[in-house]
């Protein structure tokens, strides 16, 4: 049976598609903190042809690759964050306050949560999806910021603790995720990289916000959760602070009880103990064999030695391959390269 692959979420925007990120700065010490400042998005500004276009090929370039569950590749997005964000009532983009997040990795100037977090009332991912899906024969896959990641890349001068900010989040996701669904989407996934950061939070309730993002989805819908280390402030940076992925095995067992279907974890920037995949009893797991910062290309044989160590802690039918996170900053000839090499590997395991 050949390993089964997805990508993650994002996909490098072309040229034509100018939305923006996360700008690093010049502001940063001596413990690699990096510097950024957000940047209003001006998707408004972009024609919706070019939009939909640069989704078009981002799913294109996927199944070009090999990818059997593509994503949109978040080409309409500032940032996989904040984009959600704006179709929230509650969060104040207009005042920014500074922060420093990611555990001290990072400092911002973001958004303020200054009210009650809400959904506005109209759906967009319904939208996303539908354009996406249209563009491929394989099913897309959405993905969707959690709760404790959107706590930590904003600012809440509203909510008296963290634990209340994050089920009025889910909520709020909940009700987007349920749109999703019945539009039609078999894939859904929450990206929450803060769970190997805030260790203690994800356990208290974290992952019962996960359940709660998801409730009242039907039982055919795969249930994605994302946790990655962290991306640097740019490619090849070797002194980024990312999370130790040592909370990987703090926190797979409750993960495992949870609804979720599927977890990704990145294994290529930092190997695991594999062991660590026979905690998983149930749940599939999405691992990370190429990485998404790093301008070197893993080998097929590399890649594909991986998997089948993998193999040796998982069945083969709970085993997908996967960049270790999105892969925005590699550029799309260094992405393909990677996903190619990726697409090989996981058909000859």
């Amino acid at each position: 049976m050949s390993i089964r692959t997805t990508c993650i979420g994002a996909y490098p925007k072309p040229d034509y598609i100018e939305i923006g990120n996360f700008a690093e700065t010049e502001e940063q010490d001596d413990s690699a903190t990096r510097a950024f400042n957000y940047t209003q998005d001006n998707a408004d500004k972009v024609p919706e042809e070019l939009l939909s276009r640069a989704t078009r090929e981002a799913i294109q370039d996927q199944i070009n690759c090999g990818i059997d569950i593509p994503t949109d590749g978040e080409q309409r997005r500032e940032n996989y964050i904040h984009y959600h964000c704006r179709h929230l009532d509650g969060i104040d983009f207009e005042n920014l306050s500074h922060k420093v997040h990611r555990c001290g990795a990072a400092v911002a100037d973001l958004p303020t949560i200054s009210a009650r977090i809400e959904p506005r009332g109209d759906h967009f991912l319904d939208r996303d999806f539908q354009v996406a899906q249209d563009y491929s024969d394989r099913p897309i896959k959405i993905t969707v910021p959690g709760p404790l990641s959107i706590i930590d890349t904003t600012a809440n001068i509203y909510y008296r603790s963290e634990r209340e900010l994050a089920f009025d989040l889910a909520d709020a996701l909940n009700f987007e995720i349920r749109a999703l669904a019945a539009a039609g989407c078999q894939y859904i996934q929450v990206d929450e990289p803060l769970f190997v950061r805030k260790v203690d939070d994800a356990l208290a309730f974290g992952t019962e916000c996960l359940d709660r993002c998801f409730d009242g989805v039907p039982g055919h819908v795969t249930r994605v959760m994302h946790m990655c280390c962290g991306y640097p402030g740019h490619i090849d940076d070797e002194n980024y602070i990312k999370a130790d992925p040592e909370c990987y095995f703090q926190l797979a067992k409750k993960i495992d009880n949870t609804s979720i279907h599927q977890v990704s974890i990145e294994d290529a920037h930092c190997l695991n103990d594999l062991k660590l995949l026979e905690n998983f009893a149930d749940t599939a797991v999405i691992l990370g064999v190429v990485t998404i910062a790093n301008s070197r290309i893993e080998s097929t044989e590399t890649i594909r030695q991986r998997l089948e160590l993998a193999l040796q802690h998982i069945d083969a039918d709970r085993l997908l391959a996967a960049p270790d996170c999105g892969l925005m900053m590699l550029g799309r000839d260094l992405a393909m390269a990677k996903l190619k090499n990726m697409c090989t590997a996981a058909g000859a395991t």
